[in-house]
């Protein structure tokens, strides 16, 4: 059940779908919500250590400014969280985007959902940065909403894309509390004949979530690798899913976040809400 969720509010970037989806998301489940929204402070910390109290004064001037930007962009979700009833805490944080990011990142890692924008490559911003490191250190279900998003968050008809890894079947566990309110679970395999053995096939999937109670059925397609993400949201838009589940892509080398090839393209173009665990 998710009951405490985290939502991280742009700055820089539209505020509005991640503001209309946890405040009706938080409204189903009757949760309560954390919102996180960054002014980013551009000094490096290191450099005031090494310029001494003149530079250290400018950079707390910075941060005080930057904490002012963040507190500016809760204020909208404030007005719409009291509107809606629900529970909420709002923290506004002035810091370095390196630092910004381990904080949400180790916020994530007590709420049972993080909820984040669409990363946009097309735009400059540090903003861009905070969803993928949030997925690397979360530990749990992030959901990624697309920045066309508007309304009311709503997961009646769910898209499982199962290719039987680790990273899958962590997502599909992690989307329970959704899978368990579904109207329609499609189960959706690319190229399964060469890439899933028989014993994490999608039948065998279909069979595991009916022992829950959950009807499926499944949707086996073929396509090149450059193709799967589109070949995904195609039959997303076809079957008219509201939400994708999948596992997170990617790994940590040198302290860079390398985000998995299918996983950056589907952040890249998603026109549907998405929910990934790494």
């Amino acid at each position: 059940m998710y009951k405490d969720i985290l939502v991280h509010i742009p700055t820089e970037r539209p505020m509005r779908p991640v503001i209309d989806g946890s405040i009706s998301l938080a409204a189903h489940f009757n949760a309560h919500v954390d919102a996180v929204a960054v002014g980013y402070v551009a000094t490096s910390a290191a450099y005031v250590v090494e310029a001494g109290a003149a530079a250290a004064a400018v950079f707390e001037m910075e941060r005080e400014r930057a904490v002012e930007k963040a507190e500016a962009a809760l204020a909208v979700f404030k007005s719409e969280a009291t509107k809606a009833g629900i529970t909420y805490t709002c923290h506004p944080l002035g810091a370095i985007p390196v630092d910004a990011a381990g904080s949400l990142g180790a916020m994530a890692r007590l709420h049972d959902l993080s909820i984040v924008l669409q990363p946009d490559p097309a735009q400059g911003s540090f903003d861009n940065d905070v969803p993928g490191e949030i997925l690397f250190q979360a530990g749990g279900p992030v959901l990624f909403l697309p920045y066309t998003f508007r309304g009311v968050f709503k997961a009646k008809r769910i898209g499982i894309c199962w290719d039987g890894s680790r990273l899958a079947a962590r997502a599909m566990r992690d989307a329970a509390p959704f899978l368990a309110r579904a109207e329609e679970i499609v189960i959706i395999t690319i190229n399964e004949a060469d890439a899933v053995p028989d014993e994490i096939s999608a039948s065998n999937l279909a069979r595991h979530l009916g022992r829950r109670g959950l009807s499926t059925r499944t949707v086996s397609l073929s396509a090149a690798r450059a193709d799967i993400q589109p070949t995904i949201l195609s039959l997303a838009a076809d079957e008219n899913l509201d939400l994708l589940v999948m596992g997170g892509y990617g790994h940590s080398r040198l302290q860079e976040r390398l985000l998995g090839g299918v996983t950056r393209a589907m952040l890249e173009a998603m026109t549907v809400p998405t929910m990934m665990s790494h």
